[in-house]
């Protein structure tokens, strides 16, 4: 497994990209991300996921984001925005290489915490991101749960 920059040659195929329907409503679709990725170029970090020559899945990291600037200007931080896994590629440790992947890059910048929301329902993605040791802060954020993993602990 290898993470990529999305390029002329691939982001056709990236925006093609497609979750379960059930999970449609819990991850905006690529195209959005590259979207946003262009708005906020010193904050986004996004990347496709292959196993091999085969794309499996997006990525999209959050690095130093302002997080509340009305509440707190200086709360800025740092994590998971996006995670979409095509369908057929679910349940084969793509999504886990995927959040290593983005806590890497985390450590390498020198963040020692990395934050991740969800959309807290059944059939989400909270046990997933428990079971990777994300804890939850009793934060909200525009109605989802956000939880935050300590980067120095072992995983």
């Amino acid at each position: 497994m290898r993470l990529e920059k999305l390029t002329p040659a691939n982001y056709e195929a990236a925006f093609d990209l497609r979750v379960r329907p059930d999970q449609e409503d819990l991850v905006a679709p690529v195209v959005r991300s590259v979207a946003e990725a262009y708005l906020y170029p010193d904050n986004a970090w996004p990347r496709l996921i292959y196993d091999g020559d085969r794309l499996v899945g997006f990525l999209m990291a959050f690095l130093d984001m302002p997080w509340n600037p009305e509440r707190d200007p200086d709360d800025r931080r740092s994590g998971l925005w996006r995670l979409n896994i095509a369908a057929e590629a679910q349940g084969r440790g793509y999504g886990r290489f995927a959040v290593g992947a983005v806590c890497d890059e985390l450590r390498t910048r020198g963040e020692s915490l990395a934050y991740v929301t969800w959309e807290p329902r059944d059939g989400g993605p909270e046990p997933f991101y428990l079971k990777l040791g994300f804890r939850p802060t009793g934060e909200q954020a525009d109605g989802e749960t956000v939880a935050v993993k300590d980067l120095s602990a072992p995983s």
